[in-house]
């Protein structure tokens, strides 16, 4: 699936080879897979974990909040 995370200062990630994205929502932790139903979510402080094809090892990305969108296999995160 595509997945963007994006800050006010730049676009940190930006890639459409992703498998799985795991978000720290504000009530706890969850994950996104291919072909997930559409969403809108509040993250709360900690880490995004991508597991991508070509990758033996996840990546991991900081936030202190902000929201995730979920539509048509493309993950939109909106980051602080």
């Amino acid at each position: 699936m595509k997945v963007e995370i994006i800050t006010p200062d730049a676009t940190i990630y930006s890639g459409d080879q992703v498998e799985v994205v795991q978000l720290p929502g504000i009530d706890g932790s969850f994950e996104l897979l291919n072909n997930h139903a559409p969403l809108i979510a509040v993250l709360g402080l900690g880490k995004i974990k991508l597991l991508i094809k070509a990758e033996k090892e996840p990546r991991f990305f900081e936030i202190h909040g902000g929201v995730v969108e979920v539509q048509k296999n493309k993950v939109l995160v909106l980051a602080e």
